[in-house]
């Protein structure tokens, strides 16, 4: 009764607030101080790609901030991706997501021969360049360029270093915007790609027509509990607007002479993937009926095998919408999933089908069976393993499209599981050919346990197929090397007989050294990207075997207008119920010890199964300390104004499934351990202390100041204030605001309103297409805090997504938040 008249009262209050002209009014652009301007404007270091054969790497310079202007490219969000409708490809060009979609910032090329050690500056195009795509045999590479009119083919041949447009703008990036997705390239051996071309002759852009009738959306009475997705499809005209740009025409193309020859008919294919043998392909197609709740990647699907002439030869599933949970909490789509061609001489397909509906929260013995369909297709399909938890890529993060990674001979494939609730992994070993030896578990690891963390399967590409790098009967794992003292990357050798592992390369030292690719079977060879806090990012060739050698790649200096502070330092620290945390500590230049200087606290929370992951440090103190473009550091800018930074400090949430019943306790029992610590070494004055978060931070930020008073003010970016508007879970939370509405309701700042007495600076992307995080979060935060009388200052950016990319949106909230800082942390009375 109480919560529910707390509600009416807030909802009375934001009712009766209209946002004055003045507040809505737009503002133009500020610049913060000339240093913050100079160490934004630093170009990020290049990206890396190695050849498959390791002979040659080819750095890719990228642009660093696009301009608001190139935010304003004209735009439509459809069925879960945003497309710029002049290139018919992805709205989203930015440096940090270079590989996401095979188009991207960079502005060239340089071919580094591994083996000589020359470069050269390839001549292409200065602009908006996609990643390397290496042909088998190492000869050459192709990429997109992206030009106003629309996205062109071009290859690159390494030994002459002459490259060339192979198409017009008239290839269709749209379709492989999403993650599930392929690329719209495929090598057909060494001298031909599959590509996705604009159809010809489509026509022109459906245009709005009036309106016939609303848009109906009808429920049949089955549960589908999925999360506020966003940029989805809302009416007809967007399914025609859908249709119009993701529909391509799969075309083979010479390339050495450029012609095109079409393949089959039109389609919106989410993959079309050559086998092996080069005598099928696998066809997933999305086709209707479309859904206004979930993004493409769940739409409806036909899978088929396909003759080289485009005909049928096995029609393998039609798969259902999706209208599941998220994946990252164990749900799965009903039916098959993960469908990948076994890399052998004879062509089998290897899925994943689910035991459970894909609903985690139903009782079942087992989730996943692993299921094997071989050549000519005619047969039933084979059963190879049953897992007892889902079975995800063994990739990093489960975004990863392969399911399973293959032996070179494509005899066996590693194949991973996990449990949601407790974290625990399982990485199994089975054969692929239904026959044989038993499934093999080669190791079991709770993903929480950072310190323990075995690795990541390296993989390498032969004759077009992705395989595990192996030397003999050993494969080879890379890991970030979690470990008291902050990250040590490694690399080392697991025999899959023995099962024991020897390391062959560690980090070491007050540096960060992380593994960019293995080089050869042997791994006598490594290309490493090293960096300290004081110099960035280089490349590196590394010899491993007899006379080791370090050979510099690249040679990019500090820069002179580079991030200054007086010193860096790992602090470890204890929460009064003993967990231990930890946070990377920055004092300002010129910082004299006893100094109380101004501080700002920048943390994300984190859920964890048991207290054993939750104190384990994460992340290191030796990177460098720039801003770069692929993560939103920019709070450290903070040290050009005086203030000291703790940044990533520990926000554990211990208890597994239940781990948010005690959230706002666990969350203020964090920050207190930050700021007692603070207090106690000097440096910071208890009255002049800021928090500050993004997205999960965000909320965290407001949840600090609606239950604490441990901080002066705060400012928060991109968050979800109100968690009633994800009813159906958010981050590790699985059950759903009818099931535990007393804990949606406490962990909700909107819900606390009244409680935030401490000025709080907002800000949100008006693109944002985070799940969860909608502008109107921040909109009706704003509306409630002004309504109550708290201090409160919002602001709406326009074109942003949910990491901010535009150079002047940066500034500008740079500008805006040393302002607010200055005036109710450093100045404050």
């Amino acid at each position: 009764m109480m919560r529910s008249t707390r509600l009416a009262a807030l909802l009375a209050a934001t009712a009766a607030i209209a946002l004055s002209p003045a507040a809505q009014a737009q503002d133009s652009y500020r610049l913060p101080p000339k240093e913050v301007v100079d160490i934004l404007d630093i170009a990020p270091p290049p990206e890396a790609s190695a050849s498959p054969d390791g002979r040659w790497l080819v750095l890719t310079a990228l642009k660093g901030m696009p301009t608001i202007e190139d935010r304003a490219a004209p735009m439509q969000k459809l069925g879960g991706v945003r497309v710029n409708v002049a290139t018919n490809g992805p709205y989203d060009l930015k440096p940090y997501d270079l590989n996401s979609s095979y188009t991207g910032q960079g502005t060239g090329y340089q071919l580094v021969d591994l083996k000589s050690g020359k470069k050269l500056d390839l001549k292409v195009p200065d602009a908006k360049l996609g990643p390397p795509m290496w042909s088998p045999d190492s000869s050459r590479f192709a990429f997109l360029h992206t030009t106003a009119k629309g996205i062109e083919l071009w290859i690159a041949d390494v030994a002459t270093g002459v490259a060339k447009p192979l198409s017009g703008p008239t290839i269709n990036a749209a379709r492989s915007i999403d993650y599930q997705s392929d690329g719209p390239c495929q090598w057909l051996g060494n001298a031909k790609l599959m590509c996705h071309f604009v159809p010809e002759g489509r026509g022109a852009v459906p245009v709005m027509p009036v309106p016939t009738g609303p848009a109906v959306q009808e429920t049949d009475g089955k549960k589908a509990p999925v999360w506020t997705f966003t940029n989805l499809l809302t009416s007809k005209f967007d399914e025609k607007l859908y249709d119009y740009y993701m529909t391509s025409q799969p075309m083979v193309v010479d390339v050495g002479t450029g012609a095109a020859t079409p393949f089959g008919k039109p389609g919106i294919f989410q993959e079309l993937t050559p086998s092996a043998d080069g005598k099928y392909l696998l066809s997933v197609r999305i086709v209707p009926p479309y859904s206004y709740l979930v993004p493409a990647s769940r739409f409806p699907k036909e899978v088929d095998i396909l003759a080289l002439d485009g005909t049928v030869v096995k029609h393998v599933a039609s798969v259902a919408t999706n209208n599941g949970g998220p994946e990252s909490l164990g749900w799965a789509g009903s039916g098959a999933r993960g469908f990948q061609w076994r890399p052998s001489a004879d062509p089998a397909l290897l899925y994943v089908t689910t035991l459970d509906n894909g609903n985690p929260k139903q009782e079942a013995k087992d989730r996943d069976s692993v299921m094997l369909l071989e050549a000519p297709f005619t047969g039933a399909p084979k059963e190879l393993l049953r897992t007892t938890d889902r079975i995800e890529s063994s990739g990093p993060g489960y975004q990863a499209r392969e399911l399973f990674a293959f032996t070179e001979d494509a005899k066996q494939a590693l194949v991973k599981q996990f449990a949601w609730g407790t974290r625990e992994t399982k990485m199994w070993l089975i054969g692929t050919s239904g026959e044989g030896a038993k499934p093999e578990l080669l190791w079991s690891h709770n993903d929480d346990d950072w310190y323990g963390d075995p690795g990541t399967p390296v993989t390498k590409t032969v004759n077009g197929q992705t395989v595990l790098r192996q030397d003999g009967n050993t494969i080879y794992l890379a890991s970030e090397g979690g470990s008291p003292d902050g990250d040590h990357p490694f690399l080392s050798r697991f025999d899959l007989g023995t099962k024991k592992t020897e390391r062959l390369f560690t980090t070491k030292g007050e540096n960060f050294e992380e593994i960019v690719d293995v080089l050869d079977d042997k791994a006598s060879q490594i290309v490493t990207r090293y960096e300290t806090s004081l110099t960035p990012a280089n490349y590196y060739l590394l010899n491993l075997g007899a006379g080791a050698k370090k050979t510099a790649l690249t040679a990019i200096a500090r820069p002179k207008t580079a991030l200054s502070y007086s010193s860096k330092e790992l602090i470890n620290y204890t929460r009064a119920d003993g967990v231990p945390l930890s946070g990377t500590l920055y004092l300002p230049p010129n910082y004299k010890k006893g100094d109380r200087v101004p501080t700002i606290v920048w943390a994300y929370p984190r859920e964890f199964a048991d207290l054993k992951g939750a104190g384990q440090v994460r992340g290191t103190s030796y990177a460098y300390s720039g801003v770069s473009p692929r993560t939103p550091t920019d709070y450290m800018l903070f040290l050009t104004q005086g203030y000291a930074v703790l940044a990533d400090a520990s926000m554990p949430i211990v208890g597994g499934l239940q781990a948010n019943d005690t959230y706002v306790e666990q969350l203020v029992a964090n920050a207190k351990a930050a700021t007692d610590m603070l207090v106690a070494k000097g440096v910071a004055d208890p009255k002049k202390i800021g928090v500050a978060g993004l997205s999960y931070g965000a909320f965290m930020t407001l949840n600090l100041l609606a239950n604490s008073d441990l901080f002066a003010a705060g400012y928060a970016l991109n968050g979800a204030y109100n968690r009633t508007l994800t009813p159906f879970g958010f981050q590790r939370e699985r059950r759903t605001y009818w099931e535990a509405p007393d804990v949606y309701t406490k962990m909700s700042p909107f819900m606390n309103a009244p409680k935030i007495n401490e000025p709080v600076l907002l800000f949100h992307g008006e693109a944002d297409s985070n799940t969860g995080t909608f502008p109107i979060q921040t909109q009706r935060l704003y509306h409630a805090l002004k309504g109550l009388g708290g201090t409160a200052k919002v602001e709406m950016l326009p074109l942003e997504d949910h990491i901010y990319a535009a150079r002047e949106t940066r500034l500008h909230v740079l500008a805006e938040a040393f302002d607010w800082f200055d005036k109710y942390v450093k100045n404050a009375k």
